[in-house]
């Protein structure tokens, strides 16, 4: 085999493992602030897998995990799941109050 069909061979292999996984494995090269870690840390409940700040639980979405882990190349419709028809936030919100989508228009910006 030739030098660069083996090189080409192996870009085609990346690319084909980034189009199965998304972003992923973006994550393998970020670099981990260790004083945010440890302060994080503290305060993770193994037990629940969430945050634990007195008597308040805290679960990050992904959109807050890309946040403090510096990860703004991550997609977040690519991350873990391809969810479809999924609400906005809005809609969700009616969901939850029961409110009207006037309501929601006139008292939220």
């Amino acid at each position: 085999m030739r030098p660069y069909e083996y090189g080409l061979r192996k870009h085609n292999k990346r690319r084909l493992f980034y189009r199965e996984n998304g972003d992923l494995p973006y994550l393998l090269d970020v670099k981990v602030d260790k004083h945010i870690f440890r302060a994080l840390a503290q305060y993770w409940n193994l037990a629940y897998s969430c945050f634990t700040f007195g008597k308040v639980d805290l679960v990050p979405t992904v959109e807050e995990y890309t946040t403090l882990l510096r990860c703004t190349r991550i997609q977040i419709e690519k991350a873990y799941s391809r969810a479809a028809n999924v609400p906005t936030y809005l809609k969700k919100l009616m969901n939850i109050t029961r409110m009207s989508e006037q309501w929601v228009a006139t008292f939220l910006p």
